[in-house]
């Protein structure tokens, strides 16, 4: 079984590497066809065949990139019993009590139920740990804000962080000079409350009957990539009413600045688009790098979606070298400025007076609090002859410090 193991996980990794190596390739054919283009809009105004060709080139790149993730994430992706550990009577137990529940409907026992991680008082079955973690550690690679950003397990429904909105004065003073009193901290608390999040996957009986399927991993399997959609849609764009508050839902102020409560932003020069102009982008996106102070500069990364990331492949700076660079091995991110990109596609696109890109330290800026704890609630009278797996997370978001993130505008201020 362990040399089955590593030849699967030998025959990942050349997989992985030849997708990387394809990708690389792909990349240069891009800028070769690129740099025809550009010197053809310098000669005679522009080819249409030499755009297609550039924009067929760059659909390729992007599925090759598509492709590559999805190899780096299925690589990286935990099994369920994958881990050897001490045997724990207790666990073995509760997971036994949970797989009957879900092949055959049956309710914990009352020793069962007398252990807290068993049963709910509202219904339902507490799912056992290994299923819940690895939920979790999936979720933290395929929902990208959630990646990047500073994640916090809460035990109760709410999370209260408390936030110095100024900061105590200070000032200097000679040997023998006079002490002025100081201002004092102003202070504000913030609420990230958690929200429910459900998947309701559903199952045939046959399959449940089934002892071969591992049941837990099927579980997991169901509902892990749709919890990361919906939770990376609300870090995003969420409006706070029944789910995380995303970034892009703050007030914005202008000239890069802040306030509490409020995220700035820096404009394009252009509605829906970059000014056109030779180092136009390159100077808009570097506005936007250094609008956050150095302190939030030094982790500072880019997000945006993979149809604005194809806009900006094509762009190069003054000096003829293109913004946007590969990372230098499978599964590291491309990089513009040296500060890599994290692609989420619930980014708006290119358009006028859309935020399309954010930039700045997330684990500072962003976070996301998870209360402990999956439930099952078996139904199988809702969707006969399927039995449905009404299934719950409790999530909440929002940003924490709104001097750590900045937004592109694509308009003209």
């Amino acid at each position: 079984m362990e040399l089955e193991t590593k030849a699967v996980e030998h025959g990942q990794t050349f997989e992985i590497k030849q997708a990387f190596d394809d990708f690389l390739s792909g990349f240069e054919a891009f800028k070769q066809a690129n740099d025809e283009r550009l010197a053809g809009l310098e000669r005679r105004g522009g080819d249409v065949l030499q755009e297609e060709k550039v924009a067929r080139i760059d659909r390729a790149l992007t599925e090759q990139k598509q492709t590559l993730d999805a190899l780096v994430l299925a690589a990286a992706r935990p099994a369920l019993g994958g881990e050897r550990k001490a045997f724990d009577p207790a666990g073995a137990e509760r997971k036994q009590a949970f797989d009957r529940y879900v092949r055959k409907g049956e309710g914990p026992d009352m020793e069962i139920k007398s252990m807290s991680a068993g049963s709910n008082a509202d219904g339902g079955y507490t799912v056992p740990l290994e299923i819940e973690r690895t939920i979790d550690r999936v979720l933290a690679k395929a929902s990208p804000v959630r990646a990047i950003s500073t994640v916090r397990a809460i035990g109760g429904g709410t999370y209260r962080k408390p936030i110095a909105t100024a900061g105590a004065a200070s000032g200097w003073v000679g040997e023998t000079g006079t002490v002025s009193q100081t201002n004092t901290p102003t202070l504000a608390a913030l609420d990230f409350p958690a929200m429910e999040l459900y998947a309701m996957p559903a199952a045939t009986q046959t399959l449940l009957d089934d002892s071969q399927v591992d049941i837990e991993q099927w579980l997991a399997d169901e509902v892990q990539i749709v919890f990361a959609e919906q939770e990376g849609a609300a870090f995003v764009g969420g409006d706070g009413s029944g789910k995380p508050k995303g970034f892009l839902s703050y007030t914005k102020v202008a000239d890069g600045s802040w306030s509490w409560d409020k995220i700035g932003y820096v404009a394009s020069g252009a509605d829906g688009a970059f000014l056109d102009a030779e180092d136009a982008p390159a100077d808009a996106l570097l506005n936007l790098a250094y609008a956050p102070r150095q302190a939030y500069r030094a982790n500072g990364r880019w997000v945006m979606n993979r149809k604005t990331e194809s806009a900006i492949r094509k762009l190069k700076d003054v000096g003829g070298n293109y913004l946007w660079q590969p990372g230098s091995a499978a599964g590291e991110a491309a990089t513009i400025f040296g500060y890599p990109v994290t692609e989420v596609e619930d980014m708006p696109d290119i358009a006028s007076g859309a935020y399309a890109i954010a930039f700045g330290d997330f684990a500072r800026g962003y976070l996301v609090v998870d209360r402990v704890g999956v439930r099952v609630l078996r139904d199988p009278y809702s969707a006969k002859p399927y039995v449905l797996f009404y299934t719950t997370k409790r999530v909440g978001g929002g940003v924490q410090n709104f001097e750590a993130i900045k937004l592109l505008k694509f308009s003209a201020s």
